[in-house]
């Protein structure tokens, strides 16, 4: 590991210098690659030199207990070697967890996809809170949201809706809200006050370039149509609709809201490179399923993540076991803690397997 961890101080000070030349100051897309690529390093460097500080005042106060003889200094000296000891072997941890392989697909934008499931409109109204639910927690992030396709209800639901979320480190956080979100509560067409269980699965797929997933243009089917709003109402005259079919797969998507033709192809087929890299991608985690030890990342559909109990104001990830009594600020998009809880017990899983092997 140690040895990891100087190659690795030794790469951030040849970027440091690199960032003091001249040629380079001159030339701002290459500074900013270097920039990007010394900020990649900057916190496990950060780390390796704190657990080397610690080492140091070890060493020092170790000094101080062979040297010494009033026993008062020698009692105070070995309290703290014992704390630094601790210390020491705090951050030898972190600095564990920071070497851990990152995915190379937590930079990416995301895009997510929330369907309806059972429980009829509720489910659908439940859709909706979702898709409120990210688009606060991506503003309170700094991120950009963009509707890609939808398909609303008459009384304020989806069916379905799928979105872009663009920003920095999007997908590291968000890839953990894959699956079946439960909601328990009474649905407002509910005259008895009986408690519905509802439910809607979400999607989160790493929005992928062209050259990450290759799409042989002879494999889709293009058709037009036109655009409608819901219910049918106010058919467009000219057909700015687009509905593409991958022949191989059969995957079929469809965007009908902007007003251009071209627009709304550019993003169907940006939703089908993250529903093919997905498919891909899940066709590769079944072939290894049995050497994973750990569901978190799964982003399997079937399983129930998450249930939201408004009778009670709470919201429980069955994951992980961690119960939040703050439903109204969860569905107002404060699911950091819930984040961060996955990523420490996904990031502790790993650990765990590493030292294994």
């Amino acid at each position: 590991m140690f040895a990891k961890l100087e190659e690795v101080e030794r790469r951030y000070e040849e970027l440091t210098a690199q960032m003091a030349d001249p040629a380079v100051l001159s030339d701002p897309q290459q500074y900013q690659k270097l920039a990007r690529a010394r900020a990649d390093l900057e916190e496990i460097v950060a780390k390796y030199r704190e657990y080397r500080s610690v080492e140091r005042e070890m060493e020092e106060v170790r000094e101080l207990l062979e040297d010494g003889t009033d026993p008062e200094i020698k009692e105070m000296a070995s309290d703290e070697l014992r704390r630094l000891q601790d210390e020491k072997e705090r951050v030898e941890r972190e600095l564990r967890a920071l070497l851990l392989p990152r995915d190379p697909m937590d930079s990416k934008d995301v895009i997510m996809e929330i369907r309806a499931g059972t429980g009829g409109e509720e489910a659908a109204l439940f859709a909706g809170d979702l898709y409120r639910m990210y688009t606060r927690y991506a503003e309170r992030n700094g991120w950009k949201t963009e509707l890609l396709s939808s398909n609303p209800t008459g009384i304020g639901g989806f069916k379905e809706v799928i979105f872009s979320v663009q920003g920095r480190g999007a997908y590291s956080k968000l890839k953990y809200e894959s699956g079946t979100h439960r909601v328990q509560r009474v649905p407002v067409t509910e005259s008895a006050g009986r408690i519905h269980t509802s439910a809607a699965t979400v999607a989160v797929m790493p929005e992928v370039d062209e050259v990450e997933i290759e799409i042989n243009p002879d494999d889709l089917k293009i058709e037009t149509f036109r655009a409608s709003s819901a219910g049918g109402q106010h058919m467009q005259k000219n057909e700015t609709a687009v509905r593409i079919t991958h022949i191989p797969t059969g995957t079929v998507v469809a965007c009908q809201d902007e007003r251009s033709q071209t627009q709304n192809r550019e993003k169907a087929m940006r939703m089908l490179r993250a529903i093919l890299y997905e498919q891909k991608k899940q066709e590769q985690e079944a072939q290894q399923r049995e050497l994973r030890r750990s569901q978190i990342r799964s982003g399997d559909r079937s399983e129930k993540i998450r249930t939201y109990n408004f009778p009670q104001g709470r919201v429980t990830d069955h994951r992980i076991g961690l119960t939040l009594y703050k439903l109204d600020a969860v569905l107002d998009g404060d699911i950091e803690e819930f984040i961060q809880a996955l990523a420490a017990a996904d990031q502790a899983e790993r650990l765990k397997n590493e030292a294994l092997e």
